[in-house]
């Protein structure tokens, strides 16, 4: 009997984690950070529930941090095994884990000269670059349809997420013979909107599923109401003089507003003469989008694959990538009139915090909020109607215009969460809701019974089910 324990993104979002155990082979699936306010991130620093020791292979679904960040840490604890990925989360994994090393010790230097002030005991980072450079040296790639023995009783297969690049439903086929199940965990799943990714794979069955339900409780605007909207911020800003800062996810959601910019420029509607990708982590990221376009669907995004191997800024000219600190110092001496794209896409690091604190006091800013904030972060004190808040340690009043586009959210919502999980073919599987708060849990586990007639479970954290 094979049983899953639900370790983390569990009546939460972030923090993926679950073990299967089949009594021959145990698996990690994802080994994600908690990300958000400093009592969740905590968290990271709690010892695994599980032996490290023990684990025969790690898939890891996709390279956004709440996945796979943790991963150098368990690498760190001893874990030498194989670790899972698609050939562009591979390429990918880089970008995101050494970028995350280098703040997590620059991050415990600064705190550690705290403590020393203090007379408080000193921290070590949770990980290291050396650490990431042995958790790379662990990679093993998979592509989408392909099926991989990676333990005894374990087949793999990744399918199309259309989340970001590289970003994969997992099916797994535990047992043998007659006892042979199908475990599948939806990762994140893509809006249907999305511009330059397909839409999400269609499985056939399962036994078990682990479905996300970030927007659980919301369905996304349309995409031409969000895209009106967009032109309308833009156009406000110019006339006001003002600067637009996006908060802007590395992977995914940086280059799906790229690429709307550039359809924009194109049609004659950017009236904005610079856009800045200040993100030497979302540069690097969108270098790597050039090398996998044949990933990209067939219909929004031909053009754009057909130009942007000249380079981006073929794509849409006004753009500059800012890779330097310098570089990126300078943008805040033009007045306005520019856009300004920076990391993090929920306002906790890097350098959008320079630029908020540089233009949210200004009455013709005008921020807009394109992805999923979580409680706690700064980001969701900006969509909550903040009046003031703290950056590095400092006040800021918020006098910027607050502009919320869920539209170009890179998760499905509501009714596409309904739809894609209605496809498996009867009997249905097993449900168990993952990757949401609460209350977005609940709301969408009362829509299943409404319209499906199926019951969703929402397992507490540590929660250990028998699959059967």
């Amino acid at each position: 009997m094979a049983n899953l324990t639900f370790i983390g993104a569990t009546r939460q979002v972030t923090g993926s984690c679950y073990l299967l155990e089949t009594g021959t082979s145990t698996i990690l699936l994802e080994c994600g950070m908690y990300q958000g306010s400093p009592e969740v991130e905590r968290q990271n620093r709690q010892g695994f529930p599980f032996d490290i020791q023990q684990l025969d292979a790690v898939v890891i679904s996709h390279t956004h941090l709440d996945h796979c960040g943790l991963l150098p840490r368990l690498v760190r604890e001893g874990y030498r095994g194989p670790i899972y990925m698609t050939p562009a989360t591979h390429d990918l994994l880089e970008v995101m884990l050494r970028d995350a090393a280098y703040l997590e010790e620059k991050d415990t230097e600064w705190e550690n000269r705290q403590r020393l002030r203090a007379g408080k005991q000193l921290i070590e980072p949770l990980y290291t670059e050396m650490d990431v450079d042995e958790t790379l040296g662990l990679r093993e790639v998979l592509a989408y349809g392909e099926k991989l023995s990676i333990a005894t009783d374990i087949i793999l297969t990744y399918h199309d997420a259309g989340h970001i690049l590289g970003s994969a439903i997992v099916e797994i086929q535990h047992g043998k013979g007659a006892a042979k199940k199908t475990l599948v965990f939806s990762g994140d799943l893509g809006n249907s909107n999305t511009a330059l990714l397909d839409s999400p794979a269609v499985i056939q069955h399962a036994d078990t599923l682990l479905l996300e339900s970030t927007y659980g409780d919301r369905q996304h605007r349309s995409l031409p109401a969000t895209l009106e909207e967009l032109r309308a911020v833009l156009h406000t800003a110019m006339d006001e003089g003002g600067n637009v800062l996006i908060p802007s996810f590395t992977i995914g959601r940086s280059q799906e507003i790229l690429f709307w910019l550039g359809k924009f420029y194109r049609d004659g509607q950017l009236k904005q003469q610079k856009v800045f990708l200040d993100s030497p982590m979302a540069i690097a990221a969108s270098d790597i989008y050039r090398k996998h376009l044949h990933l990209f669907n067939d219909t929004d995004a031909r053009a754009f694959r057909d130009t942007i191997q000249d380079g981006w800024d073929a794509w849409l000219p006004p753009l500059t990538f800012t890779r330097s600190p310098e570089e990126s110092m300078q943008i805040n001496k033009i007045s306005g009139g520019s856009i300004i794209i920076a990391g993090s896409g929920m306002c906790t690091g890097g350098r959008i915090r320079h630029h908020l604190k540089n233009n949210l006091w200004r009455n013709n800013t005008h921020v807009v909020i394109v992805g999923f904030q979580a409680q706690g972060t700064t980001g969701r004190a900006l969509v909550d109607g903040a009046g003031r808040i703290s950056i590095f340690g400092k006040e800021i009043a918020v006098n910027a215009a607050i502009h919320t586009l869920n539209g170009f959210s890179a998760h499905a919502d509501q009714q596409q969460l309904l739809d894609w999980a209605g496809q498996l073919a009867a009997p249905r599987p097993d449900l168990y809701l993952v990757h949401g708060e609460l209350e977005e849990m609940l709301t969408l586990q009362k829509r299943f019974h409404q319209q499906h007639d199926w019951y969703a479970n929402i397992p507490r954290p540590g929660e250990r089910i028998e699959l059967n």
